[in-house]
């Protein structure tokens, strides 16, 4: 019987998962912004709090890996890997598009011959995103791709394809190939990440806690106000 507790801070959603063999036995979210350095802490006490109630043994801890906010991920991967030192138990990357296809695709009914695309914001109208078919394989690797009518053409032509997450909404106007459908209110939580974790750690994909960064895709660039006055 395994105890996993997942943290999911890729996006402005917060929340926190804590799993019994794929099975989430206690929960918490927000969706109302990006305040992940004050709730994370709290939600995870929560969590903490829950185990030493229950007289439950932490097991592992399962982080979204990205792509997403820079700033969520580092606050997400910082908490994940402190629980880990602090109870020397094993860490685990789940990758965020993975996350957010496996819900689509269980809402989906895992419809035959759809494609499903992954979608983060990325700014203006690029996305981080990543395509799978209905058993959550791989047909294309994550990339940031600048959206346009011919973007995904080659996957539109072959059938159905299902956009979803929160980089899909701006895509509507633009993407209007005949095979291309969308799926709103899709976006990365902890729940959702209970049985992708429970996999990685029944076949031991842990992750080494003081190396382990998260995929940002692309490098963090600082900006400065246009009214900085130094």
């Amino acid at each position: 019987m395994s105890y996993i507790l997942n943290i999911e801070t890729s996006t402005s959603v917060c929340s926190t998962a804590l799993c019994q063999d794929g099975n989430v036995i206690f929960a918490n979210k927000s969706t109302e912004g990006p305040s992940h350095s004050v709730l994370l802490g709290t939600f995870v006490a929560e969590a903490l709090e829950f185990i030493k109630n229950n007289e439950l043994k932490l097991d592992a801890v399962a982080v979204s890996s990205g792509p997403g906010s820079y700033t969520g991920l580092r606050i997400g991967v910082s908490m994940g890997k402190g629980l880990c030192f602090g109870y020397g138990i094993p860490l685990i990357a789940v990758p965020t598009l993975k996350i957010i296809a496996s819900k689509a695709i269980s809402l989906n009914n895992k419809a035959n011959e759809t494609l499903y695309c992954a979608m983060l914001d990325a700014r203006r109208m690029e996305v981080y995103a990543s395509i799978f078919d209905r058993e959550l394989t791989t047909c294309r690797e994550t990339a940031a791709d600048i959206i346009t009518p011919e973007t995904y053409e080659e996957f539109l032509n072959k059938g159905p394809v299902c956009f979803f997450g929160n980089g899909a909404e701006k895509c509507k106007t633009v993407i209007t190939h005949p095979n291309a459908m969308f799926m709103d209110q899709i976006y990365p939580l902890a729940e959702d990440m209970a049985l992708l974790a429970e996999d990685a750690f029944t076949k031991g994909e842990f992750k080494d806690v003081a190396y382990f960064e998260p995929f940002y895709l692309k490098d963090f660039v600082a900006t400065v106000a246009r009214n900085k006055v130094f």
